[in-house]
């Protein structure tokens, strides 16, 4: 006999107590009943109305946004931005916060991960508790920092440019995006018709004047005539394939950091806030202290942004081995390391190559994964190469956590940690920890 489906609980308003923040840009409530809300809008300490956006009776957690105020926190302040809110842009977490709270609520995530996940507390994981934000982000209550230099927006059924709603394909036409980097709002994107496209992602390069537009064509859709504000480069990405392909201009924008310039082709990754390339190498290599004729491994390499730093340190007498995944970003990444010839870059999964170049002793290691992190096989493995020193960078604290303990039980303890506000208004973060082995001094 088949089950009564669940009543959905969609709609349903609870008055409730706020209770700490969690990781995902929301905070944990409590209905009457004792079942849990993962409630966004609010912030701890708040009494508020929650409207449900998600969930059914029984399950085990509801989503939910907080419509009514009734007892506000002391960290709050009105949206600067006319498109958050309850229902609307999901690009936004904290809109409804100070910037000095929002980094609070960040630091809170990160410790609250790093008991849960790793068993450390932050004087264990050498950290002193504080996010910092980047050079020329903190700003007064009220106002926005505009660091976006890549903005993906998806477009209405009638050709608007928007913004997705939070965990829905929903689209919420905008006219200017408040943390969109001066490159990026410049192009005027939110004021053209973009007919038959599914997204338009504007890329607006740091240390040049690229810009770049990647176009997605709903299925059977022409590309239009591309006229905006400032001269760009044009691409699109093949329905079929999923490639990038030029339309005209350049297939990469140039970026800079480290001294270095990168090319960065078919809008591959690089770091999204303008400062934080040489925010995260500075902290890298402040933690590595590499030494001339070191032999380092960079993880997840991307275009080769620490391979370069490292090989600029570790002179002719070191070597530096790169590792990605992405065809593209090794092209680039060979390209603007071709001036160090102790400096290779292999193509493949790290789990697949890495075991395959019979490296069994390193002396550094920096890994930037994905959000999903490293995970306990690379871990291991990481940890038997001996390295002196390993730098981990994050943007999900979650998986650092996670991979922190997968370290310790190979032998390595952290050193340092330090967090950095590179995403405000949203709530993400980065993290740099390094590592060393757990006999170290002993």
């Amino acid at each position: 006999m088949q089950a009564e489906p669940r009543k959905s609980l969609v709609g349903e308003e609870y008055e409730v107590e706020v209770g700490p923040v969690a990781h995902g840009g929301h905070c944990i409530a409590r209905t009457s009943e004792g079942q849990v809300l993962f409630v966004r809008h609010a912030l701890p300490g708040e009494r508020v109305v929650a409207r449900v956006t998600e969930g059914e009776e029984g399950a085990r957690f509801l989503r939910a946004d907080a419509v009514t105020v009734l007892d506000a926190s002391k960290d709050r302040i009105d949206e600067p931005c006319p498109f958050a809110g309850p229902g609307r842009c999901g690009g936004c977490d904290w809109q409804h916060a100070k910037p000095g709270a929002q980094r609070r609520l960040k630091a809170d995530v990160i410790a609250e991960q790093l008991q849960h996940l790793a068993g450390l507390t932050p004087e264990e994981a050498g950290w002193d508790g504080t996010v910092l934000p980047a050079e020329g982000d903190k700003v007064p209550a009220g106002q926005v920092p505009a660091w976006r230099t890549r903005v993906q927006y998806a477009v209405t059924a009638d050709g608007r440019a928007g913004l997705r709603r939070h965990r829905s394909h929903e689209v919420e036409p905008i006219d200017h995006c408040m943390i969109a980097a001066e490159g990026v709002s410049e192009l005027g994107i939110e004021k053209r018709v973009w007919t038959g496209m599914d997204s338009v992602e504007a890329i607006a390069a740091t240390g040049s004047q690229d810009r770049q537009v990647i176009l997605t064509p709903k299925p059977g859709a022409r590309l239009p005539l591309v006229e905006l504000d400032r001269p760009v480069s044009v691409l699109r990405v093949d329905e079929r394939s999923g490639g990038v392909h030029r339309v005209h201009g350049r297939p990469f924008v140039r970026e800079r950091a480290d001294g270095r310039t990168h090319r960065v082709g078919n809008g591959g990754f690089w770091q999204v806030h303008p400062k934080a390339a040489d925010t995260l190498v500075t902290a890298v290599m402040q933690g590595l202290l590499p030494r001339k004729g070191d032999m380092a491994l960079d993880l997840y390499c991307g275009v080769g942004l620490f391979a370069g730093a490292l090989a600029d340190r570790v002179g002719d007498q070191g070597a530096v081995l790169g590792i990605e995944s992405g065809k593209r970003a090794v092209e680039d990444a060979r390209h603007n390391l071709a001036d160090f010839e102790r400096v290779r870059i292999e193509q493949g999964k790290v789990e697949s190559v890495l075991p395959r170049t019979g490296i069994s002793e390193v002396d550094l290691i920096v890994l930037d994964p994905p959000r999903a992190g490293a995970g306990r096989k690379t871990v291991h493995h990481l940890a038997s190469l001996g390295a002196r020193r390993i730098a981990y960078v994050a943007c999900d604290p979650a998986a650092l956590a996670r991979d922190l303990g997968y370290f310790r039980d190979g032998g390595y303890r952290v050193r340092t940690l330090r967090a950095f506000d590179l995403f405000p208004m949203t709530s993400h973060v980065e993290c740099v920890a390094i590592l060393e082995p757990a006999t170290k001094g002993l």
